[in-house]
């Protein structure tokens, strides 16, 4: 006698277990932020690392050369950027005031137009000259928010170097415990395959769209530079550039709507204030389009409506950290998906 089928999971559990899972994916990214930041730096660092290690050089030595390597080269960069970003924010009260009159001058038409329409609409309707009440919340500092919060950011950062080291130098025997684990030898042979396979892979995308990211602001920052904007000014801009461009759509568009600021801050002419924001278009354009896709071939693309989604919901989850590892994060979910006999219709999805 058959077994009676298993009754189909009802809509509303679905619903219930997924509103649990991002709940709790909110709740832990305190655990979790840490950890997935070590994992995709660990990703970066692993290519550099299998090219030292054909070179005679022990793991754990070439996991600390990469990692002392990137930790100074973010510091000599962080020292540079450091007095123009303190400036920026100092002066940006002053700039927006005089950012006022260039922009009346840019859209001095459209005012001209809108003025116009109002008069009529009063003379034909009359209008309310009554202006509702706004209130003004102002909120003081809390030194002991900082106090609190400043030695918790620097154990996460802590947190990240260490987990990243770690995840370096131990993730592959880590992994190789695990396959252990496995009932029979054949399933952990192609097991231990398909995940190398796809190690290999994540590590090669991550590296490669970090390099093709800190090109983008490279070549930004020498744009900038020969308008005339100074040269820490422009390593800003560049770095910002190159850390937006992690998150698609969201990050260029936020990168645009800085260059405008910049602009009209930086030039009194009002047209040459947009040059700078015509030129990071100009480049995101490029890069979208021609370059990424070349490098990195058709098998890693991302369909825009999944990829917007998964921004949505890892930004709405976990902030900007969320942003920047969204993409990486879908990559990888799609890498193995196509990697395991049966799902490859659902990696076929993300494309």
């Amino acid at each position: 006698m058959p077994a009676p089928a298993r009754p189909p999971s009802s809509r509303a559990a679905i619903v219930l277990a997924t509103l649990a899972v991002g709940a709790a994916l909110w709740a832990a990214q305190g655990l979790l932020l840490p950890i997935l930041l070590a994992m995709f730096f660990a990703l970066v660092g692993n290519p550099i690392i299998r090219v030292l290690r054909r070179l005679w050089i022990p793991r754990f030595l070439a996991a600390l050369m990469v990692l002392l390597g990137g930790l100074a080269i973010t510091g000599l960069l962080a020292i540079q950027l450091v007095e123009p970003a303190s400036e920026w924010v100092r002066e940006v009260p002053r700039e927006m005031k005089q950012l006022a009159p260039k922009l009346r001058e840019l859209v001095k038409p459209v005012s001209d137009a809108n003025r116009a329409a109002q008069n009529i609409a009063r003379a034909a309707g009359g209008e309310s000259t009554s202006r509702p009440v706004q209130v003004v919340r102002t909120e003081a500092n809390d030194p002991y928010r900082t106090l609190t919060s400043t030695p918790r950011m620097v154990a996460s950062v802590l947190a990240v170097v260490l987990l990243t080291f770690f995840f370096m130098v131990y993730g592959e025997n880590l992994q190789r415990h695990a396959m252990a684990l496995l009932p029979g030898r054949h399933q952990k042979k192609v097991t231990t395959e398909i995940l190398q396979s796809i190690e290999i892979e994540i590590s090669r995308y991550v590296l490669t769209i970090s390099v093709i990211n800190a090109a983008l602001g490279l070549v930004l920052a020498t744009g900038l530079s020969l308008l005339g904007v100074p040269l820490s000014e422009a390593l800003l801009w560049g770095t910002m550039a190159a850390i937006l461009n992690f998150a698609p759509y969201v990050g260029p568009l936020i990168g645009v709507m800085v260059m405008l600021l910049m602009g009209f801050v930086a030039f009194d002419d009002p047209w040459q204030a947009l040059l700078p924001a015509g030129i990071y278009l100009l480049l995101h354009t490029i890069e979208g389009q021609i370059v990424t896709p070349i490098i990195l071939g058709r098998s890693m693309r991302l369909s825009p409506l999944v990829l917007i989604l998964a921004l949505m919901v890892f930004g709405w989850l976990w902030g900007i950290v969320g942003l920047l590892l969204a993409v990486p994060l879908l990559v990888c979910v799609k890498l193995v998906l196509s990697r395991i006999e049966g799902m490859e219709g659902w990696a076929r999805l993300l494309e």
